[in-house]
């Protein structure tokens, strides 16, 4: 590509922040390229036929909460590209071994009488932490989803608790571990269940501090949108996302690595391609890449300061993944009936199971009774499979530097009996199984490295003003026009588009108060 030709800016990644990324520059009338290194666009966020020709499963995330309730996906207005929500019957459901089960509905009064078959006053409770949430939504997904430090948005959630009496109350309920959240708001297993579970979903234990804010942020999200699914397979909202940037005068080049952010005076100034081909780029470069790729892998250290390559020492990867699709010739014969109408479904025996799953995970310890997290996909979106079938999935974590300690199939059949506790005779209905060990999720996908979903840990060490390393947080780099775009990057994992638009919004910025980002010069 000759200079002449240089587009205003280079997206290095294609996965679901690269493309929001992308998509909002060309909205602001720039000229857009995205290199993506492997054979498809999408990142995590990918669907095929590669279990069974009948079935379609989703290769890495499927059920998407914080897509629906993102302000930056939300504004690009999808739904004209092709993108169709499907739900199932029932949000979320958490089995017990007794043949009860903790169901999240889309009617709260409705979730509320289910827990209060547990104990008597559980169904108020949960009325209760839905009316917080309602109180403080708007701006507190704005405030959690946006730039950081969220000034405007993080005033106006302000506003909302001080004048009320319990606002120290609320802030200290952020704060505490999923357990206690549950101890203190409920008296039966149901609601502490719904919560500690949806915390596990990031590489938080039940006791880690700020656990419970998590578990009410994702039941929450699935008690007012949902956990949706793309009609048709997560591909689709990948692409929906390519077509509207196409339809922008965007492109995306697939089989494309990028193996040098090139730099000269600390300024960047495009990149190279892995064949050697220089790209520049007029105005920006966003790097839709983990932190640790980025930094010393794209950028060398000689273009940083020493100090970054101190602290990227430091930087803490979430749990390995492990993870199993299936097409069923039959849907899962639950023990729990009210677990067949749930798009979703925790699997642990207690509380207690998945504090000691979250111990081993810790100790180096690959779990000998794994808890997880189930998808039925066909029950979300009938489409995916034949008619009386299920397109399924489970996953599990591993503990960091112990992926390989046991041989695949040997785990997968592990994650089966886990199921099997659940649903005597699944093993029955399995007419075909795809492996996914963190070194498949990693071949697959460059970005997810030994499995690591999330782009880093979501510990409150590494949230915020410490993501990816202190003193950071906003997508900028040390080198001007060069911005972090990834999940390494603020607010974190999570399909939501936000680490992408927060970059984007960081590069206009830039370009509308520094008139030198017009004037780059090609080495």
């Amino acid at each position: 590509m000759t200079p002449r030709g240089a587009p205003d800016a280079v997206v290095i990644g294609a996965g679901p922040n690269g493309l929001v990324a992308a998509n909002m520059l060309a909205d602001a009338g720039w000229h857009v390229l995205v290199l993506e290194a492997t054979a498809a666009p999408g990142g995590a966020v990918r669907s095929d036929r590669g279990v069974h020709p009948d079935h379609v499963n989703d290769l890495f995330s499927s059920f998407y909460p914080l897509a629906v309730a993102s302000p930056a996906l939300r504004r690009l207005g999808l739904e004209r590209w092709g993108l169709t929500w499907r739900h199932a019957p029932a949000v979320l459901a958490h089995p017990l071994p007794d043949g009860r089960c903790a169901v999240l509905h889309h009617d709260p009064e409705h979730t509320a009488a289910a827990l209060e078959a547990f104990a008597p006053g559980d169904g108020d409770a949960w009325l209760r932490l839905v009316a917080r949430w309602d109180r403080l939504a708007p701006d507190l997904l704005d405030a959690l989803l946006g730039p950081f430090p969220p000034l405007r948005r993080g005033a106006a959630v302000l506003r909302r608790l001080l004048p009320a009496a319990d606002g120290l109350r609320l802030l200290r309920m952020l704060t505490l571990p999923a357990r206690r959240l549950g101890d203190e708001e409920f008296a039966g297993p149901g609601g502490p269940l719904l919560l500690t579970g949806s915390a596990l979903h990031a590489d938080l234990s039940p006791e880690s501090a700020g656990s419970g804010a998590f578990g009410w942020l994702l039941t929450m999200l699935g008690q007012r949108y949902g956990w949706p699914v793309p009609a048709g397979g997560a591909g689709r909202l990948t692409d929906a996302l390519v077509r509207r940037l196409a339809d922008r005068g965007g492109e995306v080049r697939c089989n494309t690595p990028v193996d040098r952010v090139l730099v000269r005076d600390g300024r960047c100034l495009g990149v190279r391609t892995a064949d050697g081909e220089p790209v520049p780029a007029r105005r920006a470069v966003l790097a839709d890449v983990p932190a640790p790729a980025l930094y010393g892998g794209l950028v060398d250290w000689a273009d940083l300061p020493r100090r970054l390559r101190a602290d990227l020492r430091r930087f803490q990867w979430d749990h390995p993944t492990f993870k199993v699709d299936w097409a069923l010739t039959r849907p899962v014969p639950w023990t729990a009936q009210a677990a067949a109408a749930a798009g979703t479904v925790h699997l642990a025996d207690s509380r207690d199971h998945l504090t000691r799953y979250a111990a081993d995970l810790a100790c180096g310890t690959v779990p000998r009774h794994p808890c997880a997290v189930f998808g039925q996909m066909t029950t979300a979106d009938p489409g995916r499979s034949p008619a009386g079938t299920e397109s399924a999935w489970a996953y599990t974590h591993l503990p960091r530097g112990a992926a390989g300690a046991a041989p695949p199939e040997a785990l997968a059949d592990r994650l089966e009996a886990a199921v099997e506790r659940f649903a005597p005779g699944f093993r029955d209905t399995i007419a075909a199984r795809r492996i996914l060990p963190p070194a498949g999720l990693e071949a697959l996908n460059p970005s997810l490295y030994r499995g690591a979903l999330g782009g880093g840990t979501a510990a409150p060490h590494q949230q915020l003003v410490f993501r990816p390393v202190p003193g950071t947080g906003r997508p900028g780099t040390p080198v001007a026009g060069l911005y972090l775009a990834s999940s390494s990057a603020h607010p974190g994992g999570g399909v939501h588009g936000a680490c992408g638009a927060n970059a984007a919004r960081a590069a206009l910025h830039r370009a509308r108060w520094n008139p030198r980002v017009r004037s780059r010069t090609w080495p």
